[in-house]
């Protein structure tokens, strides 16, 4: 069976082409109950998205603090799960199986493409194209190609967030939380680390929120952020999405494996665009687009 729109070979059973993300068209004639049944499972395995609205708010600790205002956004309320990214995707690539669990072992050239996949499969704009590319799943991580990938913050489609809508949307989007995690000064509330995890991640939504009503901001899996890694900024900023190059690329929250310091709200590390463990995961976030 091939994709009526791109005419990709299809050998599993699809709903949605793995390569383009257009609907496959059933080989026989659906009943109504079976198109009820797909809308169902459709809006089962897409991710619920939380609004954050826009301000100003105080990022970064100590000496290395500035001002950032951002435009509203949605940023999802749990970080993409192993059932949503399979049901994208077509596997699961983690190590710590369950499908309520956060998907990890993904780098993040494949969290750029399961953004691009989950767009198109909503009929969205998909946010990222390498030149006119948009269908980015030939690309392997390794190659340079993924240094000319570029973000388009007008398109309504899905996208990682930037580090500093993480760390606000973490700070429950107002401008100067003193919390040291998100929802809470005591870790053991909101999050999963390595002094209770047990040795593994946990089922998404099972701590207490932040203010937002976003789960797992801290612990569990630590997520990929846009941005190149960089020396934090000291002057006020307005949107900013990073630098233009770099080697290495944001990941923000901490994870079950990490001490309460990497899981605070302002704890930044970064990793290889071609990184991936079984601690570090993603989630989504999107552009609030006004209609005309």
């Amino acid at each position: 069976m091939k994709c009526s729109n791109c005419g990709a070979e299809l050998a599993g059973d699809f709903k949605f082409c793995p390569h383009c993300g257009h609907p496959v068209e059933p080989a026989s004639k659906t009943t109504d109950s079976d198109s009820q049944e797909k809308m169902v499972v459709f809006n089962d395995d897409s991710p619920n998205m939380i609004s954050v609205p826009g301000g100003v708010f105080i990022m970064g600790t100590g000496e290395v603090v500035h001002n950032v205002t951002l435009d509203p956004f949605f940023m999802a309320e749990t970080p993409v799960t192993q059932k949503q990214y399979k049901y994208v995707m077509g596997k699961n690539p983690s190590k710590l199986v369950g499908e309520n669990r956060p998907v990890e072992c993904v780098n993040w050239c494949e969290a750029i493409i399961y953004c691009n996949r989950l767009s198109m499969m909503h009929s969205l704009t998909p946010c990222y194209s390498i030149g006119d590319i948009k269908d980015l799943t030939t690309f392997e991580s390794s190659s340079p190609v993924w240094k000319r990938v570029v973000c388009n913050y007008k398109a309504d489609g899905f996208r990682l967030p930037t580090e500093a809508e993480w760390e606000y949307a973490a700070r429950g989007g107002v401008k100067n939380n003193p919390m040291m995690y998100a929802g809470s000064d005591n870790i053991e509330n909101v999050a999963w680390y390595g002094e209770n995890s047990e040795v593994r991640t946990h089922d998404v939504s099972c701590k207490k929120p932040n203010a937002l009503g976003l789960y797992d901001m801290c612990g569990n899996v630590a997520e990929w952020c846009w941005d190149f890694m960089d020396a934090l900024s000291v002057v006020p900023q307005t949107n900013p999405h990073g630098p233009q190059i770099g080697t290495m690329h944001i990941k923000r929250g901490g994870s079950w494996l990490d001490d309460p310091q990497q899981c605070t709200v302002f704890y930044r590390s970064g990793s290889a665009p071609g990184g991936k463990s079984s601690n570090l995961g993603f989630r989504v976030c999107q552009s609030m687009i006004e209609s005309d």
